[in-house]
Parts: C-alpha cells; structure tokens; sequence
C-alpha cells in the first residue's frame, strides 16, 4: 500500500491547480507544451504523471477549428464563451468525427476519426442522461454503455439525437 503525505498531497493539488489554470487561460496542443509550463511553474513531474493528471481532470484534447488540437476542461467543452467551441459548431464536430456505430447486446461502440472520441463521449454524456450511464472514450473508439432496463431501441433513438445515426 502506498501512502501520501501531507506535502506530496498538497503538491498534487497545486498542480492539478496550475493544470486547470493553464489549460483555461492559454491554447495548450501537445503534453510536451504543457509539462515545459509546469516545469517553469516549478513542478516536478513525469509525461506519465502528467496524462494522469488529465484523465483524472476529465481535461480533452480537441479540434480548434484552425487546422491544430488543444485541451480543453470538461465544462469549457461546450461553453458559449469558449471560442474554440461554439453551440452553432457542436453539431458540425459531432458530424465531422463521427464515423459509425455498431451494437453488441445493449451496448454501443462509436468509432470516430482520431482525437474526437473524447469530446462526442461528452457530448453523449451531457445529452444521453436519461438512458445512457456513461461512456469510456479512448482516441477514436467509445464504448456507450447504458442504464439498466434500457432497450436498444430506446438507446438508438437517444444516440440519434446526438449523433448521425
């Protein structure tokens, strides 16, 4: 068993901190960018720690619309105020990522186009609350897993709402 301690807790809270905020306030496109920012901020830390870090900040990595990636935090995905991703543009990077879907018993696996899983999963997530528990994206792939009792039926026409089916 391994055990933090105080310093070590608070050092991870700090950058976890310092993550959130740079990732806010500037167009952050590789690890590599964001780990030289931290090391400038004084933190310590490993590519590894780092990616961990990001999943556990539910912190995506998706299209800007300029031909490049950035990360974006979880709330900022879909904000009206994040430039990067306007409501009008929602529906035209669903359609643009999507590539297909297929079902094996009642769950569902999306495959889209490289870098866009993690932003349609949450878009399925926000979208699909009253029959979808939640999905688990990787670069190109989400597994759609629904609520209990929920027939697939039901799942396609949520999904349909979301997604073009």
């Amino acid at each position: 068993m391994y055990f933090y301690s105080k310093g070590k807790m608070k050092n991870k809270a700090n950058r976890m901190k310092s993550i959130r905020k740079i990732v806010h306030e500037r167009r952050i496109s590789s690890q590599e960018e964001l780990l030289n920012l931290l090391t400038e901020e004084g933190f310590n830390l490993t590519q590894a720690t780092l990616s961990r870090d990001l999943k556990q900040l539910k912190i995506a990595k998706m299209p800007d619309y300029e031909g490049g990636y950035i990360y974006v935090l979880p709330e900022e995905s879909s904000s009206l105020s994040k430039t990067v991703r306007m409501k009008s543009q929602d529906v035209h990077f669903i359609q643009s990522g999507f590539e297909s879907v297929a079902f094996c018993g009642h769950f569902a696996v999306i495959k889209t186009k490289p870098a866009y899983a993690g932003g349609i999963a949450a878009e399925i997530d926000k979208k699909g609350s009253k029959v979808i528990l939640g999905t688990i994206a990787g670069d190109d792939t989400i597994l759609v897993i629904p609520k209990e009792k929920t027939d697939r039926e039901s799942l396609v026409r949520t999904l349909s709402e979301i997604i073009p089916l």
